[in-house]
């Protein structure tokens, strides 16, 4: 362990990117007409830790998780423990951790068309785990919980994605 580079760089961006994925979901701007599911910045913090440390990110995704079961408000606006993985939202922030695994994944080809489609199955894979536990956790139909927790996050996620595969080439 000592004098291992490669453990210290690892060490040092899930320390970063655990940060950056809280600080991101206080950075939430609350849309009127869809109380249930914040916008914010984690799903951009997320694509970018799979960006930079590729199937490493589940490394600070599953610390993030942890954390704020710990209580430690690092979920949206600052709320935390086991009631929020539980509420409505709870899906979305589970579906991180595969999220960011398959990202990391598909961006290890080095290829411009695999990280595309990395993020955007990431993109979905939360999509996915969030309506779905929306739906059970709401009692709506999935139909409903598509169109209330993912139609009007897409052109933002979309940005999301970009602005993290742009910027993850030029930090990586």
């Amino acid at each position: 362990m000592y004098g291992n580079i490669e453990y210290s760089r690892v060490l040092t961006k899930t320390a970063t990117f655990t940060t950056l994925i809280a600080l991101g979901g206080w950075i939430s701007i609350a849309i009127p007409f869809l109380p249930l599911v914040p916008f914010t910045l984690q799903t951009l913090f997320i694509l970018l830790a799979a960006v930079v440390m590729k199937r490493y990110a589940v490394l600070p995704v599953g610390l993030f998780i942890l954390l704020g079961l710990c209580n430690l408000p690092v979920f949206h606006n600052g709320t935390a423990g086991i009631g929020v993985l539980l509420g409505p939202t709870g899906g979305y922030i589970i579906g991180f951790l595969p999220a960011a695994l398959i990202a990391g994944l598909f961006l290890e080809k080095r290829s411009v068309y695999a990280g595309i489609a990395g993020v955007a199955l990431a993109s979905l894979i939360i999509y996915a785990f969030g309506s779905a536990w929306l739906a059970l956790s709401t009692g709506m139909p999935f139909a409903a919980a598509v169109m209330i927790g993912v139609i009007p996050y897409i052109p933002g996620d979309i940005l999301k994605a970009a602005a993290a595969l742009i910027i993850g080439k030029r930090v990586a």
